[in-house]
């Protein structure tokens, strides 16, 4: 369906009415708290504040990578902050992040907390804090970070662009879902292209570009994104689809993708996760 009503933007702009949608309650053009709540501090080093989003998944699938890797020091808390009922403008959230955006990390293992926001700064803060996942220097560790950043600057169009209009929109427009389709659809091919040639996004190794890209395009490519598998057909992207089967099996991601997750089968859902033990005893449907 066409919008084929006529608009003619004002001269100036001003906040009158809902924009409608699936996130219209909690959309707003003016940052800060809009209630007073402090975030809760659990016993581990890292306290994360997240909900299990792509960008929030990328967080978690990060921490338990860690731990596997032996990391104790990358134990962690991970609250929930359920974003459509607003939590996200808490002042004790908006001290952590002031864009008011999950997720949000703060380090208490030293003698002043560090505040980390942004899930690219998130990941590349604790692959440097740790050394692991992120090459060291040279030509390497230039190809990973440019492959992060490119996620970083290439999501927000297929999830903000084309998942917004296809699949929360109030209405279906014709031009919206045909642009960010089109660049949906040429980011994946500039994936699959890279990934033909290389076993993960920056060469041979697994990194935070793949922790970073895979929540999203790996989601697209296994058809549990904006239920656009078939519309986008993300078939077609064999190479995408090879590298985002192998991640998927990897235990560590399996257990970042449930971590905060509220949607979905019952037995994938820890609402908050304070201790490895959490993702046996205290899923969904043991606490139901």
């Amino acid at each position: 369906m066409t919008d084929s009503s006529p608009y003619t933007p004002p001269a100036i702009w001003q906040w009158n009415q809902e924009s409608g949608g699936k996130f219209a309650n909690i959309n707003r053009p003016i940052a800060g708290a809009t209630h007073e709540q402090e975030l809760p501090v659990g016993k581990h080093p890292l306290q994360l504040y997240s909900l299990a989003t792509p960008n929030g998944v990328k967080v978690t699938v990060m921490l338990e990578e860690l731990l596997a890797l032996g990391h104790s020091g990358a134990e962690y808390d991970a609250w929930l902050i359920p974003i459509q009922q607003g939590a996200q403008f808490s002042s004790g959230f908006v001290a952590v992040n002031p864009n008011s955006k999950i997720p949000a990390l703060m380090d208490r293992s030293g003698a002043e907390p560090v505040r980390v926001f942004e899930s690219g700064a998130i990941l590349l803060y604790l692959a440097e804090k740790f050394g692991a996942f992120v090459p060291a220097s040279g030509a390497a560790r230039a190809e990973c970070l440019s492959w992060l950043f490119w996620q970083m600057g290439s999501a927000p169009f297929l999830g903000g662009g084309f998942g917004h209009f296809y699949a929360y929109a109030p209405t279906k427009i014709e031009y919206a879902i045909n642009r960010y389709a089109m660049e949906a659809k040429r980011q994946m091919d500039v994936l699959n292209q890279r990934l033909a040639t290389h076993e993960f996004l920056a060469g041979d190794a697994y990194t935070v570009a793949d922790m970073a890209a895979w929540p999203w395009y790996g989601a697209l490519a296994l058809g549990q994104l904006y239920d656009a598998a078939e519309f986008l057909q993300v078939h077609e992207y064999t190479h995408v689809l090879r590298w985002a089967e192998q991640i998927a099996k990897r235990p560590a991601v399996q257990r970042g993708r449930m971590a905060n997750r509220t949607w979905g089968d019952p037995a994938s859902q820890l609402h908050e996760r304070h201790d490895a033990s959490d993702f046996d005893t205290r899923t969904h449907d043991k606490l139901a």
